[in-house]
């Protein structure tokens, strides 16, 4: 990943309402959420939620697929993972022990995808 994509992706998370809009889609996992669900959910009306999942989507953190005449919504797990890998490549100065639990945890979450074809 590029440090502009990384900027790109953080910045768009740097917004209250985004950030909700990203956790609420990484729960729901990759079948994601119509955006009118993810509206009701979050208490948002439906032009301001527009708005966010546009920045959300050119961000590249969302895709989006159409379902009859709903867009569903889901996290792109996979730029997820790159931003993650981005941010915690060079952990600790050549300690990697001390980022240990959070490669746990992303392994778990979005593990590269070889590892997840072979899971399937």
């Amino acid at each position: 990943m590029e440090m502009t994509d990384a900027i790109t992706g953080l910045s768009a998370l740097a917004h209250d309402g985004r950030l909700a809009i990203f956790r609420l889609l990484v729960k729901a996992g990759p079948d994601g959420m119509a955006a009118g669900d993810i509206a009701r959910k979050l208490d948002t009306a439906a032009n301001t939620m527009s708005a966010q999942l546009l920045v959300l989507s050119n961000a590249g953190l969302l895709t989006a697929r159409r379902d009859g005449r709903s867009i569903i919504y889901a996290a792109d797990f996979e730029r997820m993972g790159a931003l993650l890998l981005y941010l915690t490549e060079d952990c600790c100065g050549g300690k990697p022990e001390i980022c240990a639990p959070l490669a746990a945890i992303a392994q778990t979450c979005c593990p590269p995808k070889k590892a997840r074809r072979a899971n399937a």
